[in-house]
């Protein structure tokens, strides 16, 4: 009976190196282990792709307005209207300051002011009355220079009759009686002249006198408008003051730092709370050398500390100056024991997507951003993709490299 060779001796089970090499070869190890080099790769890859094309720093926190509330006046606190880390909107009342003083301070110049007022209208009284009386002096003035110049001419005709007069007298054609008719007929035209030329004079001075009182009238009347206006401005600036009683929110936001308390006595400008707006935005603050390729408007994402997320952002400005020189206490280099130390400056970024409402994020907490600053920023599903190709050839690659070390034993 013939037998297959190939069946009657098969090939012996191997041992040693080879039965490891074998078990190396298997299905269930070479794939698993594929795999956790693809995983390793895609990672590997991901780090060099942010390290070629992205700058991150982990100097970097949540930045935002802070609207500190202070009175305008000093008072007693009468109520407190929110609660710390309470939302407010916009003119929301925050707190109420005793507003007794204040309203008595506005009645009293509201009182004043109708005084002024009244004083006002008598000056205007007055006023008005002067100018009446300057018309009816210079009526008086003309009607006194009419008649002067009445006289005038009365006077004139009877010197001329009284120079004829004389002249017949003297050729005996008049009698003495005619004479001395027409001398006292001058006399008396020649007095009354006299006495018209001195009334149209003091009426002339009584309209001048007039003109100064009037003046007088006018320059008080003015300056009873100016107190009157003065006391309305009185008005206002009480009520002012007692509308300052009543603090408003200025915007939106989240009550902070409150240290304020009903009955707490105030001073003008003491800070009792403070209001954080929900708009924020990120300082991160590079290294110098970071700043090579950095400019505004680059893409960036920042990963908030608080939240374990990432969110889209984009460059809005670089300082003009690092921190260190915009501190308190600048260095100074001109010391001769310099020594060179990269310096940070702040970069503003700020967000391209609303952050979540129900978590609270303020001013301080700790971010990580990583700008783009790198033309060519290449995919997650490239990388991962990548990431798997060069793990299967890897695969392939080491198999056919066992085959051959198999088969050749």
């Amino acid at each position: 009976m013939n037998e297959n060779p190939s069946t009657a001796n098969p090939p012996p089970a191997p041992r040693g190196n080879g039965a490891r090499l074998a078990r190396l070869n298997s299905p269930w190890l070479v794939w698993p282990a594929t795999a956790a080099v693809a995983v390793l790769l895609y990672f590997a890859l991901a780090y060099l792709n942010l390290f070629l094309t992205h700058e991150s720093t982990d100097d970097a926190f949540i930045e935002g307005h802070v609207v500190s509330v202070a009175p305008r006046i000093a008072g007693q606190v009468l109520a407190v209207q929110v609660l710390d880390n309470q939302f407010v909107h916009s003119n929301d009342l925050l707190v109420e300051i005793d507003p007794a003083d204040y309203a008595i301070a506005v009645a009293q110049k509201e009182a004043a002011s109708l005084s002024q007022d009244a004083n006002l209208r008598t000056m205007i009284a007055a006023y008005e009355l002067m100018r009446t009386k300057v018309t009816t002096a210079e009526a008086a003035a003309r009607v006194a220079k009419a008649d002067a110049a009445a006289a005038e001419a009365t006077a004139k005709k009877a010197q001329a009759d009284f120079d004829r007069a004389s002249s017949l007298l003297k050729q005996n054609t008049i009698s003495q009686q005619e004479f001395d008719a027409a001398q006292a007929q001058n006399t008396k035209a020649q007095a009354d002249w006299k006495s018209a030329l001195d009334n149209a004079a003091e009426q002339l001075s009584k309209v001048d006198e007039a003109d100064r009182t009037l003046a007088a009238a006018f320059a008080e009347k003015d300056m009873a408008l100016a107190q009157f206006n003065e006391s309305l401005t009185n008005v206002a600036a009480a009520q002012l003051d007692l509308s300052y009683t009543k603090l408003f929110a200025t915007c939106d936001g989240r009550i902070t730092r409150k240290s304020v308390e009903p009955g707490n006595y105030v001073d003008v400008g003491q800070e009792l709370l403070s209001i954080v707006p929900n708009e924020v935005w990120v300082v991160a603050n590079f290294k110098e050398s970071q700043l090579k390729h950095m400019k505004p408007g680059q893409r960036a994402t920042v990963s908030i500390d608080a939240l374990d997320r990432s969110f889209a952002a984009h460059v809005d400005s670089v300082q003009a100056g690092t921190g260190a020189r915009f501190s308190l206490l600048p260095p100074e280099n001109a010391t001769g024991n310099y020594v060179k130390v990269v310096q940070r400056v702040p970069v503003k970024i700020i967000f391209d997507e609303p952050l979540p409402a129900d978590h609270t994020i303020g001013p301080g907490l700790s971010v990580t951003p990583s700008v783009q600053v790198g033309s060519l920023s290449v995919p997650d599903w490239v990388t991962a993709l990548v990431a798997i190709s060069l793990a299967f050839v890897a695969a392939l690659t080491f198999r056919f490299a066992l085959n051959r070390k198999l088969n050749g034993r």
